[in-house]
């Protein structure tokens, strides 16, 4: 029992010990970071107004290094994300705010069904924002060095739309990666595609009009097709080059107008595919599962497909969110 003490001891120790030298280590890259704020033109009050009460928060490293598509297969992945449950609570979403999710569908020429799906995946319809400090999780990921000049680079675009009145330092709370409102917006996002769409010369994202409006703005920028098809689920054969397969996000490789891949896919003709639209290939869980079969799941992927990307580069987030968005048209 003894033993088992000293165990326990010496573990919370040694935790503590790494704490506090991750946190004075923090302290210290607080003060050069300051310096190359203010070297980007952040004044001295914003920097102190918006940065007085950052800290280094260690479950943000640790979500980091654990997120959902990483781990969980496309099936897993998917019905989370596309349920009955989530269609109820979209069809609910709509019907209260028909009118102008209506109007911002018609004004910026997208979909209300992708836009619904949008924000049910990413906080299910407005219920769950986040509650971290949108400031000390970018610090944190900011100090961390796996994505550490991404996350700098947000850090010093968010102290640019404080400083310029764009929004609030106190209403930032929200994802553990520094993401905001009801679609959760990066800084960068916010920055390039968020609109004051209520005209109260505020940008608030956690409300519908503006959330709504941003989101579809963004959706249309990027240049998302409406009505055009973002995927088919494909049974491909074992003829197949494996250099036609992608399992990475970060860029579909290899793409081919649909006919070329006809002879490799059994069920092409079952399927409503333009033959000469340029497609590409995914088989999303060979990156992820051990031993996965190269084949299945496969999808043949269209533009929206690749656009959704850059919303979240991750094959899986984008087959869900286009399955619920499909599976709104079915209601609508």
């Amino acid at each position: 029992m003894k033993i088992i003490k000293n165990l326990i001891f010496c573990f919370i120790f040694l935790f503590n010990s790494s704490l506090n030298a991750n946190e004075i280590k923090f302290n210290n890259w607080l003060l050069d970071f300051k310096k190359k704020a203010l070297n980007e033109g952040i004044s001295e009050k914003t920097f102190n107004m918006t940065m007085n009460k950052a800290k280094y928060i260690p479950k943000v490293i640790e979500y980091d290094r654990f997120q959902p598509e990483f781990y969980e297969d496309t099936k897993t992945y998917i019905t989370k994300r596309a349920n009955k449950n989530k269609i109820k609570k979209g069809i609910q979403t709509y019907s209260k705010n028909s009118s102008l999710i209506d109007k911002v569908e018609k004004e910026f020429y997208v979909e209300k069904e992708l836009l619904l799906a949008l924000m049910g995946i990413e906080t299910n319809f407005g219920t769950y924002l986040g509650k971290m400090d949108i400031i000390s999780s970018l610090a944190t990921l900011s100090y961390d060095k796996r994505r550490s000049d991404f996350f700098t680079k947000e850090l010093i675009t968010i102290l640019r739309l404080v400083e310029n009145k764009t929004i609030d330092h106190k209403t930032l709370y929200g994802s553990w990666a520094g993401a905001f409102g009801n679609f959760q917006f990066m800084p960068s996002t916010i920055k390039n595609y968020a609109i004051d769409y209520n005209s109260n010369d505020k940008i608030e994202l956690k409300t519908i009009e503006d959330s709504f409006a941003s989101a579809a703005n963004y959706i249309n920028k990027i240049g998302c097709k409406k009505n055009d098809p973002c995927f088919f689920k494909i049974n491909l054969n074992e003829s197949i080059p494996s250099k036609f397969l992608n399992t990475s996000a970060k860029k579909l490789k290899n793409k081919k107008k649909a006919i070329f891949f006809k002879k490799y896919i059994s069920n092409f003709d079952e399927l409503s595919i333009n033959e000469n639209l340029v497609v590409a290939i995914i088989t999303p869980d060979k990156d992820i599962v051990p031993d996965a079969s190269d084949l299945n799941p496969a999808y043949i992927v269209f533009d929206n497909y690749e656009l959704i990307l850059k919303w979240n580069r991750s094959l899986r987030f984008a087959l869900a969110t286009c399955t619920l968005k499909n599976k709104f048209s079915n209601e609508f």
